[in-house]
């Protein structure tokens, strides 16, 4: 499954674990009130259209919760939904489905969020060949959640962390002394630790100048940081003219900075492999859905 292969079933239990703990504590005050044998039935719908996202951690809340109450989905994480549409229903316990509701639908409008903007961007260049990228920038403690959302909506992952992937910002470049000194650097590094070869290392640079130094020091990916189109243009000529003249395959190239909805297309359009985009996991708008209980 693409969720476990993100997120594995203990992360997401934990996830919930947490939520749970920090909204009920000592108890359920309000929901105390009903009588504790009341069944219901409730549904779940959409007030917006929308990327559907957060299935298993709606299951999950309601699995630690209360595993007697029954959920019937009536779609699926990636699906398309439509305002008013019914997503699921449940049957239960209606303390249960009361003291739960608020959780599980955090986790859903989140979620569902985080898809439909990348949705949105995906949509914006689908007939381009650049994909649209996630970052770093999510929320605390939802990271691999909100990675899996950018994957429901159509986008593509980058690193999920420090730790599977090298990439060599400014920064990093200014205290290891240049370019070539940071590749070389996260080269040796690989050898040194025996990591695999195909260990992606990734470089950030600013300026046409930096690119050359970067495909001379052997780069094959390269981040190109708050370009302008015409110079992301001008760099897709210089990285594929590069590749010609020493009969190497090319570097692939990242567009990253103030990408807006806008702008994506134009930005595409240049022939960058990939855009990076942290708004769509920080700029977040969540789905709006609403739980009713039937007569």
């Amino acid at each position: 499954m693409l969720r476990q292969s993100l997120i594995s079933n203990e992360q997401l239990a934990l996830q919930v674990k947490l939520a749970l703990e920090e909204d009920i504590q000592s108890g359920d005050v309000t929901a105390s009130l009903i009588p504790t044998g009341k069944l219901v039935s409730a549904d779940l719908f959409a007030r917006e259209q929308a990327i559907l996202c957060g299935q298993d951690w709606v299951n999950e809340t309601f699995k630690q919760l209360d595993p007697d109450v029954k959920i019937n989905w009536q779609a699926n994480d990636s699906d398309r939904i439509n305002p008013d549409q019914i997503i699921c229903t449940f049957k239960g316990s209606a303390q249960s489905i009361l003291t739960a509701e608020r959780t599980a639908i955090n986790f859903l409008q989140t979620l569902s969020g985080t898809a439909t903007v990348t949705n949105r961007y995906v949509d914006e260049i689908a007939e381009t060949h650049a994909k649209v990228l996630d970052t770093r920038k999510t929320i605390p403690g939802l990271r691999l959640a909100q990675k899996y959302a950018v994957a429901c909506g159509g986008g593509t992952n980058h690193r999920v962390g420090l730790y599977d992937m090298i990439l060599i910002k400014e920064n990093h470049i200014e205290a290891a002394g240049s370019i070539e000194q940071a590749l070389e650097l996260a080269n040796e590094k690989i050898r040194n630790n025996f990591i695999s070869d195909d260990f992606p290392i990734e470089i950030e640079v600013e300026t046409l100048k930096e690119l050359h130094a970067a495909l001379n020091a052997g780069a094959k990916r390269i981040l190109l940081d708050n370009m302008s189109n015409d110079t992301l243009i001008e760099a897709v000529k210089i990285n594929k003219s590069f590749s010609q003249d020493n009969n190497t395959e090319a570097a692939k190239l990242e567009a990253s900075g103030n990408v807006s909805i806008e702008s994506i297309k134009d930005i595409a359009l240049t022939g960058v492999d990939y855009i990076s985009i942290g708004g769509i996991t920080k700029h977040l708008h969540a789905i709006d859905y609403s739980l009713r209980f039937r007569d």
